[in-house]
Protein backbone atom coordinates (compact mmCIF):
# COMPACT_ATOMS: atom_id res chain seq x y z
CA UNK A 1 0.00 0.00 0.00
CA UNK A 2 3.08 2.43 0.97
CA UNK A 3 4.88 1.33 -1.89
CA UNK A 4 1.61 1.82 -4.47
CA UNK A 5 0.96 5.58 -2.76
CA UNK A 6 4.25 6.47 -3.18
CA UNK A 7 4.38 5.93 -6.62
CA UNK A 8 1.83 7.40 -8.10
CA UNK A 9 1.49 10.37 -5.53
CA UNK A 10 3.69 13.40 -7.34
CA UNK A 11 4.35 15.11 -3.91
CA UNK A 12 5.84 11.76 -2.30
CA UNK A 13 7.81 11.68 -5.29
CA UNK A 14 9.16 15.51 -5.28
CA UNK A 15 9.72 15.36 -1.45
CA UNK A 16 11.51 12.03 -1.77
CA UNK A 17 14.09 14.50 -3.71
CA UNK A 18 13.49 17.91 -1.96
CA UNK A 19 13.32 17.29 1.35
CA UNK A 20 16.46 16.04 1.75
CA UNK A 21 18.89 18.13 3.98
CA UNK A 22 20.37 21.57 2.26
CA UNK A 23 18.80 20.79 -1.25
CA UNK A 24 16.19 23.11 -1.10
CA UNK A 25 18.82 25.92 0.38
CA UNK A 26 20.64 24.86 -2.83
CA UNK A 27 18.10 25.48 -5.36
CA UNK A 28 17.59 28.66 -4.01
CA UNK A 29 21.53 29.84 -4.00
CA UNK A 30 20.61 28.68 -7.70
CA UNK A 31 17.94 30.85 -8.38
CA UNK A 32 19.82 33.90 -7.10
CA UNK A 33 22.35 33.53 -9.49
CA UNK A 34 24.88 31.06 -7.86
CA UNK A 35 26.77 29.59 -10.47
CA UNK A 36 30.62 28.34 -9.30
CA UNK A 37 30.90 25.94 -6.15
CA UNK A 38 32.37 28.23 -4.37
CA UNK A 39 29.48 30.47 -4.39
CA UNK A 40 26.84 27.97 -3.68
CA UNK A 41 29.33 26.87 -0.56
CA UNK A 42 29.41 30.98 0.56
CA UNK A 43 25.90 30.66 0.36
CA UNK A 44 25.70 27.42 2.13
CA UNK A 45 28.26 27.98 4.63
CA UNK A 46 27.37 25.03 7.23
CA UNK A 47 27.23 22.58 4.38
CA UNK A 48 30.65 20.60 4.08
CA UNK A 49 32.04 20.53 0.70
CA UNK A 50 31.74 16.41 0.42
CA UNK A 51 27.80 16.99 1.13
CA UNK A 52 27.08 19.71 -1.48
CA UNK A 53 29.00 17.82 -3.87
CA UNK A 54 26.65 14.69 -3.00
CA UNK A 55 23.86 17.07 -3.48
CA UNK A 56 24.60 18.57 -6.88
CA UNK A 57 25.20 15.08 -8.63
CA UNK A 58 21.79 14.45 -7.44
CA UNK A 59 20.13 17.67 -8.54
CA UNK A 60 22.30 16.58 -11.74
CA UNK A 61 20.61 13.39 -12.00
CA UNK A 62 17.27 14.32 -11.17
CA UNK A 63 17.50 16.41 -14.11
CA UNK A 64 17.05 20.08 -12.25
CA UNK A 65 20.71 21.15 -13.02
CA UNK A 66 23.00 20.67 -15.15
CA UNK A 67 27.07 21.20 -14.89
CA UNK A 68 28.58 23.12 -17.50
CA UNK A 69 32.01 23.11 -19.58
CA UNK A 70 33.23 26.12 -17.29
CA UNK A 71 32.37 23.97 -14.34
CA UNK A 72 29.63 25.89 -13.14
CA UNK A 73 26.28 24.87 -12.52
CA UNK A 74 22.81 25.61 -14.19
CA UNK A 75 19.11 24.93 -13.25
CA UNK A 76 17.16 23.30 -15.97
CA UNK A 77 13.72 24.31 -16.92
CA UNK A 78 12.34 21.80 -14.29
CA UNK A 79 14.95 23.60 -11.70
CA UNK A 80 13.93 27.08 -12.70
CA UNK A 81 10.03 26.11 -11.69
CA UNK A 82 10.93 25.64 -8.29
CA UNK A 83 11.23 29.46 -7.74
CA UNK A 84 7.64 30.13 -6.69
CA UNK A 85 7.81 26.91 -4.62
CA UNK A 86 10.81 28.38 -2.76
CA UNK A 87 9.40 32.00 -2.38
CA UNK A 88 6.35 30.90 -1.08
CA UNK A 89 8.61 28.84 1.62
CA UNK A 90 10.22 32.14 2.26
CA UNK A 91 7.44 33.72 2.85
CA UNK A 92 5.84 31.65 4.63
CA UNK A 93 8.95 31.42 7.21
CA UNK A 94 9.35 35.28 7.01
CA UNK A 95 5.62 34.99 8.49
CA UNK A 96 5.23 32.27 10.95
CA UNK A 97 8.69 31.36 12.48
CA UNK A 98 9.36 34.49 14.84
CA UNK A 99 12.48 35.29 15.84
CA UNK A 100 15.58 33.81 14.99
CA UNK A 101 17.68 31.93 17.85
CA UNK A 102 21.38 34.17 18.73
CA UNK A 103 22.83 30.51 16.96
CA UNK A 104 21.47 31.31 13.52
CA UNK A 105 23.38 34.89 13.51
CA UNK A 106 25.33 34.96 11.17
CA UNK A 107 27.34 37.91 9.30
CA UNK A 108 28.04 35.58 6.62
CA UNK A 109 24.76 34.89 5.43
CA UNK A 110 23.59 38.40 6.05
CA UNK A 111 26.63 39.85 3.97
CA UNK A 112 26.46 37.41 1.22
CA UNK A 113 22.30 37.91 0.65
CA UNK A 114 22.77 42.28 0.83
CA UNK A 115 25.51 41.64 -2.00
CA UNK A 116 23.28 40.29 -4.44
CA UNK A 117 20.40 42.51 -3.60
CA UNK A 118 22.13 45.59 -4.44
CA UNK A 119 19.69 47.94 -6.92
CA UNK A 120 22.91 48.96 -9.02
CA UNK A 121 20.50 51.38 -11.10
CA UNK A 122 20.35 53.64 -7.76
CA UNK A 123 24.37 52.96 -6.41
CA UNK A 124 26.28 56.01 -7.44
CA UNK A 125 28.39 55.88 -10.89
CA UNK A 126 31.98 54.16 -10.17
CA UNK A 127 33.13 52.31 -7.35
CA UNK A 128 31.29 52.40 -3.55
CA UNK A 129 32.52 51.10 -0.47
CA UNK A 130 30.11 50.36 2.58
CA UNK A 131 31.58 49.31 5.60
CA UNK A 132 29.09 46.96 7.87
CA UNK A 133 30.62 47.26 11.74
CA UNK A 134 28.80 44.49 13.91
CA UNK A 135 30.60 45.81 17.16
CA UNK A 136 28.91 42.36 18.68
CA UNK A 137 29.90 39.87 16.55
CA UNK A 138 33.48 37.95 16.76
CA UNK A 139 36.53 40.16 15.93
CA UNK A 140 37.22 38.13 12.97
CA UNK A 141 33.42 38.77 11.95
CA UNK A 142 32.92 42.11 12.70
CA UNK A 143 34.03 44.36 9.91
CA UNK A 144 32.43 43.50 6.41
CA UNK A 145 33.13 45.64 3.26
CA UNK A 146 30.53 45.42 0.61
CA UNK A 147 32.21 46.70 -2.50
CA UNK A 148 30.05 47.79 -5.66
CA UNK A 149 31.69 48.90 -8.76
CA UNK A 150 30.75 48.40 -12.78
CA UNK A 151 26.95 46.63 -11.82
CA UNK A 152 28.59 44.21 -9.83
CA UNK A 153 28.94 43.67 -6.05
CA UNK A 154 31.52 42.13 -4.08
CA UNK A 155 31.82 41.03 -0.48
CA UNK A 156 35.22 41.03 1.66
CA UNK A 157 35.82 40.24 5.04
CA UNK A 158 39.25 42.08 4.98
CA UNK A 159 39.82 45.59 4.08
CA UNK A 160 40.09 45.74 0.53
CA UNK A 161 42.41 49.32 0.52
CA UNK A 162 39.72 51.35 -1.38
CA UNK A 163 37.84 55.02 0.36
CA UNK A 164 34.97 53.77 1.88
CA UNK A 165 31.87 55.59 1.30
CA UNK A 166 29.63 55.11 4.18
CA UNK A 167 29.80 53.31 7.06
CA UNK A 168 27.54 51.43 8.82
CA UNK A 169 27.56 50.09 12.89
CA UNK A 170 24.66 48.03 13.73
CA UNK A 171 23.97 45.16 16.40
CA UNK A 172 23.91 42.41 14.20
CA UNK A 173 20.10 41.40 15.27
CA UNK A 174 19.50 44.87 14.50
CA UNK A 175 21.12 44.28 11.00
CA UNK A 176 19.05 41.01 10.25
CA UNK A 177 15.60 42.72 11.97
CA UNK A 178 16.16 45.36 9.09
CA UNK A 179 16.81 42.82 6.23
CA UNK A 180 13.85 40.38 7.40
CA UNK A 181 11.73 43.86 7.56
CA UNK A 182 10.88 43.17 11.64
CA UNK A 183 12.74 46.77 11.74
CA UNK A 184 12.06 49.85 9.38
CA UNK A 185 15.03 52.01 8.07
CA UNK A 186 13.24 55.24 9.57
CA UNK A 187 12.94 53.53 12.98
CA UNK A 188 16.36 52.17 12.92
CA UNK A 189 18.01 55.40 11.93
CA UNK A 190 15.39 57.69 14.59
CA UNK A 191 16.42 55.17 17.55
CA UNK A 192 20.03 55.40 16.68
CA UNK A 193 20.20 51.56 17.05
CA UNK A 194 21.87 51.16 13.13
CA UNK A 195 23.83 54.79 12.67
CA UNK A 196 25.21 55.78 9.56
CA UNK A 197 28.77 57.94 9.03
CA UNK A 198 29.92 59.82 5.75
CA UNK A 199 28.44 62.43 3.31
CA UNK A 200 24.96 63.31 3.98
CA UNK A 201 23.85 62.74 0.34
CA UNK A 202 24.93 59.00 1.00
CA UNK A 203 23.63 58.77 4.18
CA UNK A 204 20.24 59.66 3.30
CA UNK A 205 20.55 57.48 -0.61
CA UNK A 206 21.80 53.89 1.45
CA UNK A 207 18.67 52.48 2.36
CA UNK A 208 17.47 52.87 -0.94
CA UNK A 209 20.76 50.87 -2.26
CA UNK A 210 19.03 47.49 -1.33
CA UNK A 211 16.16 45.67 -2.52
CA UNK A 212 14.53 43.76 0.40
CA UNK A 213 13.79 40.61 0.06
CA UNK A 214 10.16 39.30 -0.38
CA UNK A 215 9.75 38.21 2.51
CA UNK A 216 10.84 41.11 4.47
CA UNK A 217 7.13 42.28 4.25
CA UNK A 218 6.27 39.19 6.12
CA UNK A 219 8.30 39.16 9.05
CA UNK A 220 6.90 39.50 12.69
Amino acid sequence: MGASYHQFCPVAKAMELLDERWTMLIVREMLLGSRSFNDLRRGVPRMSPTLLSKRMRQLVRAGLAVKEADGGYALTPAGRELQPVVESVAVWGGRWIGRIGDADLDPRLLMWDLHRRVDHAVVPGGRTVVLFRFPDASPRERDWWLVIADGDADVCDTDPGHDVAVTLTAPLRRMVDLWRGALTWPTALRSESVTLQGPEPLRRALPTWFLLPAYSSTAP
